[in-house]
Formats: structure tokens, sequence, C-alpha cells
């Protein structure tokens, strides 16, 4: 055991805790130097250990999938290569005001919104993110299952506490696709589109998924949170979505051939996130939507209401609906919760 002073008091502590305390403070600030070396005598220093004890700590690092890079006489730093997904990561990389400064990453969950729902009913702040290395039971649109290996995508939830009113509500999903969009571009370079309203495509297939779920506040004419749930295919995982799935869903990696770093997505999907969302109210992100969105021009079918109508997208209105001309000619503005399946002929 060993006796550690603060504020004047001894606490002990057990070698597992102080090298897991030695642990975690030395992940941060590899975390937060980037792409600059930490030397073991000043790491050593920073935490009140000894330079063995930074050693035993980068081991450590290293045996839960951290790749370290380590340089004599310049010491360490984490690796250009490595993809572990980890809060310490992700929060060294954020630029955001409040989303994303509480943060949870988890192994492994069922579901990073079933996760998100209990933390936000037990009143988790706005903005407050869970994401996982793999889900059990992700899940889509009306029920589908979202394929979620470990080591290939990034799932992730976001708590929202909206000031606007419910019928700004559909708007939601639309921003984060803009934001998603916004994020993957910037670092994989290549371009993006959305398919209405949840799905980030690539050419021609699926990247990336989300589902919007919200509570309503007491009053029942205001909303008491959102999630906002993200998944997104960033590593090849072919192998794993097998034959059928991956017809129709592919990953960055498999269309940049570019393996884009999961934690640093994160981070820039809540910093494009938090700007979409500021503007919800306005509708000042719609032109950016209608632009990536690849529906409008095409002949689609969609069903309604169980009931398969067909027509020619023609665009996307004011509250984020798809505008529909249909072989009468009469127009229809279908809402995300009204039709599904929608396809092009």
């Amino acid at each position: 055991m060993y006796l550690r002073q603060k504020s004047g008091r001894s606490i002990v502590c057990s070698p597992e805790v102080l090298c897991m305390n030695v642990k975690e403070n030395l992940l941060r600030m590899l975390a937060e130097s980037g792409e600059n070396f930490i030397s073991g005598s000043v790491a050593a220093d920073a935490l009140g250990v000894s330079r063995n004890a930074v050693w035993k700590a980068v081991k450590a690092l290293e045996a839960e999938g951290y790749e370290i890079e380590s340089v004599k006489a310049k010491g360490y730093r984490i690796a250009e290569s490595c993809n572990r997904l980890s809060a310490e990561l992700i929060s060294a990389k954020l630029t955001t005001v409040r989303l994303g400064r509480s943060i949870t990453v988890l192994e492994e969950t069922d579901s990073t919104n079933n996760y998100a729902k209990k933390l936000a009913s037990a009143g988790a702040v706005h903005g407050t993110v869970v994401a996982a290395d793999r889900q059990t039971a992700g899940r889509g649109r009306i029920g589908r299952t979202f394929v979620s290996p470990p080591g290939t995508g990034l799932y992730m939830s976001v708590i929202i506490r909206p000031e606007f009113g419910l019928d700004c509500a559909p708007m939601i999903t639309a921003a984060a696709a803009c934001a998603v969009a916004k994020a993957v571009e910037k670092l994989c370079g290549k371009g993006v589109r959305i398919k209405w309203v949840n799905d980030i495509y690539m050419n021609g297939r699926k990247i990336c998924g989300i589902l919007t779920e919200a509570s309503l506040g007491l009053e029942m004419n205001s909303l008491d949170y959102a999630i906002i749930g993200i998944g997104v295919n960033v590593g090849d995982a072919s192998s794993v979505l097998g034959e059928e799935l991956s017809r129709i869903a592919t990953s960055v990696e498999a269309e940049t051939g570019k393996l884009i770093n999961r934690s640093l997505l994160c981070a820039e999907i809540l910093a494009s996130l938090e700007i979409y969302l500021s503007k919800v109210e306005s509708r000042d992100f719609l032109d950016d939507y209608r632009r990536r969105e690849l529906l409008t021009g095409h002949e689609i079918t969609a069903n309604v209401g169980g009931t398969g109508i067909s027509g020619r997208a023609l665009g996307v209105d004011e509250n984020a609906n798809l505008i529909v001309k249909l072989p009468d000619g009469t127009e229809r503005h279908l809402s995300s919760g009204e039709a599904n399946l929608l396809r092009l002929k």
C-alpha cells in the first residue's frame, strides 16, 4: 500500500489504484500534447512519480490498444495511426462550447441511444455525449438493425435540451445530417450526399445513419430532451457486413482509401453539430441540406402509412419535408414520421 498526502491528510492507495491514476493522467497529457513528444522525466515530474512508473503506464496503455511512439531523447506521443476511441482523445480535440464537455466512452453497449436515454432521464446536461466502440443492438429508423462491429465505426449519441419549440423538432435530424456530412468531408476530402432524411451516402452507398429520439416536456408542447444517435462506418468492415449488406452500405475507408481518426471525427461532428443546431429555428442551414440531398430530381417510391406511392422528388421544404410530385400532378409534402422505405426508381 502507498500513502499519498492531500490537504494535510494521508490517503491510502493500493498499487493498482496508483497505477490507474498514473495511466489515466498520462493519457490526458499525451492527448493534449498532440504531435509533440513528452519526455519520461517531464511526465514523471508532472505526475509526481518515477520514470519507471511512467514506463509501466505507457505499457498499460499499449495493452489497452493505444499506439504510442517512443523515441530516445524525445519521449512519448500518441501515434498518428492510433485509432482508439477514448474520452481523453476526443476531449483533447474538442472546440465546442457545450457539446461533448461531458462524455462517456464505452467499450461495448447495446445501444448508445439507450444508454443516453438513461442519462437524460437522470438529468444529464445539454451536450452530454455517449460513444462506444461496439453496439450489440444498434438501431436505425422504424426498428431496423444498425450493424456496429468493434474497431471500425463511430457510434455516438448526443443529449440535447433544446430551447426551441416542438415545431422545430423535425429539423434536428436534418441539422445533424449536415453536421456529419461536413465533418466527414473535412477529414477525408471527398464529397458526401444526404439521402432524405437521415442517411449519409458516399459514391451511392450508405456510410452513416442517424436516429433522433425525443422526450416531451410535461406540457406536451415542448421538448424535454432529444437524443441524436449517429453511426458512421469509418473503417472497412466489408467482411463483417456480408455480401448483401455491402451492396447498400460502405465505409469512408473503402470509398476513399483513407482511415480517418475516430476520436477526431467525433470532435469534428460535435463542432459542426453545435453550429447547425444553432440554426434550427432560423432554418438557415436548409440550403446546405438541399445542396447535398440526393433524391431531388429523381423518380422515387415510398411507403406512406402502409401505402406505396411513387412520384418525382422536387426538393425539401422549410420544415425539412420531402416534396413529391405524384403522377396525377399533385404535390405531397412527406414528413420523416410518415414516410419510409424511400428508394430511387
